[in-house]
């Protein structure tokens, strides 16, 4: 075990990770990257964010790493002694009230731009006008996950609220290189070679890619009121049960993607869902801010029986308890270990070879509630909390689910061309629908 703070050993899901921003650099606009966005109830002062925002990423070199690998072949996150370059904050001003579609579509274009250089993982934006303001965050997926994120800001957001508060980004970083244990890997890369072939036997139906690259991600966010979101949780606790909110979302959004393929006049067989799952051990707050700590689950629901709402959650229920019980997200942390040995375009090729290419229907992942715990930005209250993040591709599609402060947030990312303007309208009013929430 390595304990440096100037290194620290990618885990076989950050090698994924990497392995994902490879190819959405190659074949769209950008890399693997995510924007969480706040919303404000008032204007911030531009200077003096810019000034505590600097401050506070100035304290964490590994912010400004990057990967290489060592004598061993290992990948890992070579951090530098300090952090030098300024923080990137882009400061845009609204004349009058800013309308949210043109916010959202502000946001989108920041969503799909390109980090300056290899060194540089988080770049900010402010959106304001005279009555309230937008600050986002863009981060870079091989240094962040979701939840690592948003606790990163929320650390910000506590050290703007109490001057006293103190954080330090000298960290020394515990890792492995991994390089032992190969039969306990092995015999989780069978395990996992077993689901893959089960879920094999069914190709999953995919929207097809459209033709060109470098196309960017379009973002249609849907948001539901206290009163609705309350609706929805009811909903979920009387079809799926106690605790049971993802099993609920995940098998209301495939029927709403049946929909779409039905509008398409296509013949699907079966979807297949990778959904997220933190795997965080909980030993140390601060280390786990950075990387990637999650692991997945897989769904496959068949075509003919998503009009059953009951049986599609039923059924949800009955694969998420047999992975975890077989111990599946576990087993593919460990074997996604044997992976970092593959250069990132030879492990691009064989991602690509299981189900035909078909790697999913679409992506999806609920987040829950929000880490934030302060109800203030500097000085203006938070409205709202939500996720902008690029799929990879394919699939090229993906819904995301977050709760903030009473409020349920739905995004639907989805690749430049992929869908017409039509059809994210009837996957929004569907939605809706289903959820029993008014049209908007």
């Amino acid at each position: 075990m390595l304990s440096s703070k100037s290194k620290r050993y990618l885990s076989g899901s950050d090698w994924v990770i990497n392995t994902l921003d490879y190819m959405m650099k190659a074949i769209t606009s950008a890399g693997n990257m995510s924007q969480i966005v706040l919303a404000l109830d008032s204007a911030i002062d531009e200077a003096a964010l810019r000034m505590r925002l600097n401050n506070f990423i100035k304290e964490f070199p590994v912010l400004q790493g990057n990967v290489t690998r060592d004598y061993k072949l290992t990948p890992y996150w070579k951090i530098p002694e300090k952090a030098e370059a300024d923080v990137n904050l882009n400061v845009y001003h609204a004349e009058g009230p800013a309308s949210c579609r043109d916010v959202l579509s502000l946001l989108g274009q920041n969503a799909n731009t390109l980090f300056k250089n290899n060194t540089e993982h988080l770049a900010f934006y402010l959106i304001r006008d005279k009555q309230e303001s937008f600050f986002a965050m863009n981060f870079d997926h091989r240094l962040f996950d979701a939840r690592g994120a948003e606790a990163f800001l929320d650390l910000f957001q506590r050290c703007l609220a109490d001057d006293d508060f103190s954080v330090s980004g000298d960290i020394c970083f515990t890792s492995s290189s991994a390089l032992t244990g190969w039969m306990k890997k092995f015999y989780a890369g069978r395990n996992v070679n077993r689901k893959i072939i089960a879920l094999s036997k069914s190709t999953p139906e995919a929207l097809p890619l459209p033709s060109g690259k470098k196309k960017s991600f379009r973002y249609r966010l849907v948001s539901f009121d206290a009163d609705e979101t309350k609706r929805i949780y009811d909903n979920a606790y009387n079809e799926a049960g106690y605790l049971m909110e993802m099993p609920y979302l995940l098998s209301v959004v495939i029927q709403t993607v049946h929909e779409l393929f039905r509008g398409r006049a296509r013949t699907a067989s079966s979807y297949l869902v990778p959904v997220s799952i933190d795997m965080r051990p909980g030993k140390d707050a601060v280390q786990e801010l950075f990387f990637n700590h999650v692991s997945y689950l897989f769904f496959q629901a068949q075509a003919d029986g998503t009009d059953n709402l009951k049986g599609l959650i039923t059924s949800v229920k009955q694969q998420m308890y047999e992975q975890v019980k077989a111990g599946f997200p576990s087993d593919l942390a460990e074997a996604s270990l044997l992976t970092r040995i593959a250069p990132l375009p030879v492990l691009g090729k064989l991602l690509h070879l299981p189900l035909k290419g078909k790697m999913a229907t679409f992506v999806f992942s609920y987040l829950g509630k929000n880490s934030q715990q302060l109800p203030e930005f500097m000085g203006a209250g938070i409205k709202n909390i939500f996720h902008m993040p690029r799929v990879p591709v394919p699939p090229g599609l993906g819904f995301f689910c977050n709760y903030f402060n009473g409020q349920l947030n739905l995004v639907i990312s989805y690749l430049e061309g992929l869908l017409q303007n039509k059809e994210i309208n009837m996957l929004e009013a569907g939605l809706r629908k289903r959820f029993g929430a008014g049209q908007v």
